[in-house]
C-alpha cells in the first residue's frame, strides 16, 4: 500500500490484478492519445477502495531490436485518472513485478513533449529520443490505421537480482 495526498485528504494506493481486457477499457476511456493494445505479459490496476484510478500494461518491446528475449519488458500502456502519485506508484509496481519475474530490464516511450518526472521519481533513467517515423517497411509493409507519428522520450530501468 502506499499513502498520496489529495486535497489534504490521505489516499491509500493499493495494486490489484487485472485483465488485458479490463485494462483496455480503462485505457479506452481515458488515455490521451493511445488506444488499446493487442498483447500483454501482465497488467496492474492501482485502486482506491473499488475505485480503480490508474492501471499499468506491461508487454514485450514494441522495438524488435529491443526485444531480448524474455530479458526486456515494456510498459506499453500507463494510464490513471488523475489521482496525484498514481504514474509513479504504477511504474515502480510494474518495474517490482518485472524483476520478480526475471528481467533485466523494463524500458517505456513517453512523448518528447511530456516531462517524465512520475518516471524520474519511480528511479527510471532517461535514455534518448526517438524521431518519428514510420512502421512500413519495404521488408515488412504494414498498414497502420493509426499511429501517433511523434518524436519520443525513453526511459529504461535496470533491473537487479539476488545471486
Amino acid at each position: 500500500m502506499f499513502t498520496a495526498m489529495e486535497g489534504g485528504k490521505p489516499l491509500r494506493l493499493m495494486l490489484w490484478p487485472i485483465s488485458l481486457r479490463a485494462a483496455n477499457d480503462f485505457v479506452s476511456r481515458r488515455h490521451r492519445h493511445h488506444g488499446p493494445v493487442v498483447g500483454h505479459k501482465f497488467s496492474i490496476a492501482a485502486r482506491i477502495g473499488k475505485r480503480i484510478c490508474g492501471v499499468v500494461i506491461v508487454g514485450r518491446p514494441v522495438a524488435k531490436s529491443e526485444d531480448k528475449k524474455r530479458t526486456v519488458a515494456e510498459v506499453t500502456r500507463l494510464c490513471t485518472d488523475g489521482t496525484p502519485n498514481v504514474c509513479s506508484f504504477l511504474y515502480a509496481a510494474a518495474a517490482r513485478a518485472c524483476a520478480a519475474m526475471g528481467y533485466t530490464k523494463i524500458r517505456t516511450s513517453i512523448l518528447a513533449k511530456e516531462c517524465g518526472s512520475s518516471l524520474l521519481a519511480s528511479s527510471w533513467r532517461f535514455s534518448h529520443i526517438t524521431k518519428a517515423r514510420d512502421w512500413d517497411r519495404p521488408k515488412r509493409a504494414r498498414k497502420v490505421v493509426s499511429q501517433l507519428k511523434v518524436d519520443k522520450k525513453v526511459f529504461v530501468k535496470e533491473l537487479f537480482h539476488a545471486k
